[in-house]
Parts: C-alpha cells; structure tokens; sequence
C-alpha cells in the first residue's frame, strides 16, 4: 500500500471530486435512493468500504462498522463511502440496505474498479480512511476498527501513536481497578447475575479467562480449570477467575455461563476487546494471571494448568522453576514403558491384530506417528512415511514405528491403519491422551522419535523424513551433523552462481532448500537448490549443471554423462568429471 499512498498523496493525488465522482455522475447515494453530492463530504474524514454481500468476513465486520459509524457520524465529520464488490444489482442492494452510509451507485462499474486499482484493494473487507482532499490518512481501518472501535477517530497517524502510547503507559501502571472498572461500570458478574464489586477482589490473585465457549480447545480445557479452581477454594485459597468472553451470541455466553463457579464481565462489554489487547491476546484459552497487587504474574497459564493442576500455582517465577526441574527428572527417567505401559495396557497392535508387548520394544528407535485419516496433510505424508519405514526396515530390525490416531471412528481408524505396516495403539485408548500430552501435540502429522534407552531423541522427526528420508535415522543429532557433512561435501565443487537459459532474469544461487519441485524436470527436490529467490524459481543440481542441447544449441549431453562443463550428473548429485 506504500505505492497506493505516494500515488494518492503525491503530487498528482486527486481531490474527493475527482476521486468519488464520474463524468456523468457527481453524487453517491443512500440505500433509499437519495443522492447526495459529493462535494457535501468536504470537511470530513471518508472511509472508503470496500466489501461484499457474498464474502462472510464483510457480513461480520459489517455490523461493528454500523456501530462505529453511528456513534460518530451525528458527532463528528465522519462519512463511510461502500464500494461494492458485489456481482449483481440484487446483492449489492440487499447487503446495502443493513447500511447508514454512501455508497458509489452500482451501475458505476468504471469508478468501483478504478478504486479498486488505485488502492490495490486484494482482499475484503477493506477499509481505507481519506480526508476531504482525497489524502490516503489510514490504510488498515479494518484493523483499527476491529482493535479500538470510534475511539480510534480520526484515524490519522498522530492517533494511532497515542492510542500505542497510552496503551504503553496503562500497561506500566496497571492495577486491577483500571484492568476491570470502566466510567460506566465498576463491578463483574456472578453466573446467577448478581454484581459482584471491583472492590471485593482487591488484594487477591486473579485469573482472566479469555474463552469462547464453543471453540473446541476451550471446551476441551474448562472441565479442568473448573476442576483447578474448586480444589483451590476448598483449599480456602484466595483466588478468582473472572471469564472474558469472546462470545458473539449472548444465548451461548449466558447458557455457558451459568454452568460456571466463577465471576465474568458483562455479555459484549467494550472493555473486553481492549482487554484482549492490553494482554496482547495470541490463542485461546489464555488464562491471564494477575498478583494481589494488580500486576500481570503470568501471561497465560492454560498450558501449566493442563500440565500440573493445582502444582502450578501461584503461578510464581519460583513455582515455574520448581516445575521446570520436576520435568527434567521426568524427562531424564522417561522409558518406553513408562510411556507406554498403563495398568493392564501393556501392549500395542501388530498388522494381524495380535498384541505386541511393549517389553519386546524395549531397545529398539521407535517413531510415534500421531495421524488421522480426516487430516489431508497426514494422507499426503504417510506414503512418504511408509516408504521410508520399509527402507529402514530392511537394514535394521532394532526399529518400530507405533501409530496414534486421531481418528474419528473405529471404521476409519480400520481404513487408514489398514494402508500402513507397523504396530498402532488402538482405537480410542486412553494411552493416547497422555502421549499428545507429553510430546505436546498441537497439530498433525506429527511424529516423535525415541532412542533405543526410551528417552526423546527428536519431536520434528516428520521434517527429517520429508528433508532426508531413511538417511534421517537414528533421527539423533549425531546423525544430523553427519548428514550436514555429507551434503556439504557434496557441493563444495559446485558453483555458487550460475546462469541458466530457463531463467535468464537473474542468476541462480546455490541455496539450501529443504524441499522444493524442479522448474526444469518438474520432480521434488531436497537440500541443495539453484534458486532464485525473487521468482521463486529452483532447477536440481542434475538439471542446472547438466543443460539440454535441444534449449541451449550446446552438444548434448545424456543423464548420467559428462557435461560441456565437465561436471557429471548422477541422480541428484553432480560432480566435476
């Protein structure tokens, strides 16, 4: 957008007549059909919509910019101008109907384009601020309305570094009082709707629950901190949760509210997106910490509390130490069956269905596959992952590979396990819960490897088989350091730089690139890599230094052969001859 500002800034920049009007037309109009001049808007600041019936984003940011615009265009000059991005009349006067505001009349198709093209509009909803003399003043209003509503007005920049620096200042001098109280409310609520005061907390350790009810990591993680919370007021601790709810919908907010111990702000109170903010919110559930003093102990402790429970708290720099050395010791003691072995689950599955004791695994590389037939990306990576286990298979027995599914159903469990050869947990035991815990699984595929002691050797064994395939085993650092030997012998002879004649533009450079598919041969690539970063652009070693004479008019030269520079090429390797 930086061009988009000097285009509209510069010396050329257009004024708001020539910028919103056409040859034939120097009005925009109401969803009542009113026409309104253009030259009415001089002496406002002008947010140019741009926006859609058919995009669901544009639908629910819709609604807060009425809210924004409301509250400031009977206060302020401040006009929104839609610029419809809609495919039909139909559309765009339904979805203009739920607006207050301008909008360029849709027949216009010639000026909603060249707006378009002017601010280089490439995604909706798209907000962009002007003042009266066309003068780009804001170009992400989307972000500054979401983030600060009409507080954020004027929008220019002199605005947003007061609002960054009061933030700056509200973190430093933070107190419970100005993280919970507002000028127009200066209490919480009980889940049976009775106001609790501010006041009553002070002095305690407070827990600020970020959470939207039916977001699946928040349903997953609240039977514990419900769990958390009632043995630390059995325990007469003095402590509370007040929920923040990011709820759109009040029915859901208050049918899950009322299942709830704890305290919570008002359904749909301002404060809460300034709160998500002021804590620089990244994921949900985040249970922010505050001390008795009203100072932020601890950005979010959902992760400790799903982890240690009760153990975590206070939720101190010494606690987390303590905690950090517990983990240790579990780490240094952890085995095989530890992992594995769980009262009478003393086994896994083999190909015929038998039970495989963990004990005959013991001193064996074993790789933990967690996977799911539903996940694309999984589908995509197991016939890597089943090639690569056969290979090494076949030169070391001392290795198993266990699958952990996620699947959804015991039909699809049978589908997808029935396409791989190695041991599995099986369906819907309980053991699996404890693994994801352990290695930390947030997404799939993922896939852990463990030394023959039982011990962690790598949880990013997935990007080692995608890198190197069955060279990746033992998966160990050891073995990492040899490979990097290896592929950088490989190509010390190389040239660094080179021109080919399928990428004339620039020249290529010899990069490490984990994967990648040849522009010339159009097959998958690893390590080394002729690249050209400004066009993504990457040629094999074998296709880079080993050119066809039938696109360069050079003497030919067959796969495997000697070069007209004197390098020759085997698989994916090349050497100087």
């Amino acid at each position: 957008m930086a061009e988009t500002s000097k285009q509209v800034n510069g010396d050329d920049a257009q004024d708001l007549h020539s910028l919103l009007s056409s040859p034939a037309r120097d009005f925009l109009v109401r969803n009542d059909g009113e026409q309104v001049k253009v030259d009415s808007l001089i002496g406002k600041k002008i947010g140019l919509y741009f926006s859609a019936a058919w995009c669901g984003p544009c639908q629910r940011f819709t609604p807060q910019l009425v809210e924004v615009y409301n509250e400031l265009s009977s206060k302020v000059g401040f006009e929104i101008v839609f610029v419809s991005g809609d495919e039909d009349e139909e559309s765009f006067g339904d979805y203009f109907s739920k607006m207050p505001w301008l909008a360029v009349p849709f027949t216009d198709s010639e000026t909603r384009d060249r707006l378009d093209e002017l601010f280089k509009v490439r995604g909706i909803p798209n907000l962009v601020m002007v003042d009266d003399h066309g003068k780009l003043v804001n170009e992400n209003g989307v972000g500054v309305i979401r983030s600060y509503g009409a507080d954020a007005y004027p929008f220019t920049p002199e605005k947003m570094k007061e609002i960054k620096e009061d933030e700056d200042r509200a973190r430093r001098e933070q107190t419970l009082t100005s993280v919970l109280v507002t000028p127009s409310r200066d209490f919480v609520i009980s889940p049976e709707g009775n106001k609790v005061p501010v006041s009553e907390l002070e002095g305690k350790t407070i827990g600020l629950l970020f959470s939207v009810a039916s977001y699946r990591k928040c349903t997953e993680f609240t039977p514990k901190l419900v769990e958390f919370y009632t043995k630390l007021k059995e325990n007469k601790e003095d402590f509370e949760i007040v929920l923040i709810s990011l709820e759109d919908d009040e029915e859901s907010f208050n049918m899950d509210f009322k299942t709830k111990p704890w305290l919570a702000l008002p359904f749909n109170d301002k404060s809460g997106s300034k709160l998500a903010r002021h804590f620089m919110l990244s994921t949900l559930p985040t249970l922010v910490i505050l001390g008795p003093d009203g100072k932020t102990r601890h950005s979010n402790v959902a992760e400790a509390i799903d982890d240690y429970g009760v153990l975590a708290y206070p939720f101190t720099p010494e606690k987390f130490q303590e905690l950090k050395e517990i983990e240790n010791a579990k780490v240094e003691a952890q085995t095989l069956e530890s992992l594995l072995v769980s009262g009478d689950l003393n086994y896994v599955l083999g190909k015929d269905g038998a039970k495989v004791l963990v004990s005959d695994l013991v001193g064996k590389t074993i790789l933990m596959y967690f996977s799911a037939h539903w996940c694309p990306p999984c589908r995509a990576f197991t016939p890597k992952l089943v090639e690569v286990y056969k290979q090494i298979k076949e030169r070391n027995e001392a290795f198993e590979l266990i699958f952990i599914s996620s699947d959804r159903d015991q039909e699809s469990f049978d589908e997808y396990y029935s396409q791989m050869p190695w041991l599995a947990l099986p369906f819907g035991d309980p053991r699996k819960a404890s693994l994801a815990k352990t290695f930390k699984v947030g997404g799939i595929p993922m896939l852990a490897a463990l030394g023959p002691t039982g011990q962690t050797v790598t949880k990013e064994a997935r990007d080692l088989v995608v890198a190197h395939g069955a060279d990746a085993y033992p998966f160990t650092e050891e073995r990492l350091k040899e490979i990097e030997v290896k592929y950088d012998e490989m190509a010390k002879e190389w040239p660094k730089k080179l021109k080919h004649v399928l990428h004339e533009e620039h020249e290529l450079e010899l990069t490490r690139v984990q994967v990648y598919t040849c522009d010339k041969c159009e097959e998958e690539g690893t390590i080394w890599s002729y690249h050209c970063d400004e066009c993504d652009f990457d040629l094999h070693a074998k296709c880079a230094l080993n050119e066809d004479t039938k696109e360069n008019g050079d003497e030919a030269v067959k796969e495997g052969g000697e070069s007209k520079d004197g390098w020759v090429c085997e698989g994916n390797v090349c050497t100087k001859a």
